[in-house]
């Protein structure tokens, strides 16, 4: 992966936080860090509130039902 290209990112997509977890909706990636992961913004599903997530750890989570 080329540093400061963001790897491809399920836009849209409803993830949920683990299997019990809340619901959130994947947004766009904001900033690399040095770790070369990738903070992206999620929105909460039921609030409404956003906030910023490693594209790592979204990759693990499950897509909601």
């Amino acid at each position: 992966m080329h540093a400061g290209v963001a790897p491809p990112i399920p836009v849209g997509k409803i993830k949920s936080f683990g299997p019990f977890g809340p619901k959130y909706e994947v947004g766009q990636a904001l900033r690399q860090l040095d770790d070369g992961d990738w903070m992206v913004e999620v929105t909460m599903v039921e609030t409404g509130e956003k906030a910023e997530y490693r594209l790592t750890h979204l990759s693990d989570d499950p897509d909601a039902h």
